[in-house]
């Protein structure tokens, strides 16, 4: 039996849907989606993050240390050294000497030019981890463009 209102429409029960709701798949995906990622950040390898994070912070000094050498005219040599790396033509308090992670080193007796020409010849290096065989880093410029991860440089391979 129909009841009817006063507008004269049957009254209508609502009637509950067997699924879910777009809100809530929508809520579900959201939370798999930060779950995995948190998942895929923490296989990373601890290792290869270092060493990718010392690689960009020589790349700042090396970068400091080319605009210091055009701005004073003296020319400027990176050079690896067996407790980390020096760099000659500035004062000894201008930049830092060594890694922050000891895990990390050059080869032996590695050395970049940087300036104080504004054109310097293409050059590079590799960085490596001591205790991880395998593990390196490469970072190199061109000659005109500032250093950079060897990923990042224009032509390198992946």
């Amino acid at each position: 039996r129909t009841q009817m209102l006063a507008a004269g429409s049957p009254e209508r029960r609502p009637r509950r849907s067997a699924g879910f709701t777009l809100l809530e798949l929508l809520v579900v995906v959201a939370i798999v989606a930060l779950a995995s990622t948190g998942v895929a950040l923490a296989l990373r390898d601890g290792s290869q993050v270092q060493l990718e994070r010392e690689a960009e912070r020589l790349v700042a000094l090396l970068e400091a240390a080319r605009a210091k050498s055009q701005t004073s005219g003296v020319p400027v040599q990176w050079r690896a050294t067996e407790t980390g790396f020096e760099f000659s033509g500035l004062p000894a308090a201008a930049l830092p000497r060594g890694w922050l992670d000891p895990d990390t080193a050059v080869a032996p007796g590695a050395s970049l030019l940087l300036g104080p020409e504004p054109i310097i010849g293409a050059q590079s290096l590799t960085l490596i981890s001591r205790s991880q065989v395998g593990k390196t880093v490469r970072i190199g410029s061109d000659g005109l463009r500032p250093f950079a991860l060897s990923a990042a440089l224009p032509g390198a391979p992946p």
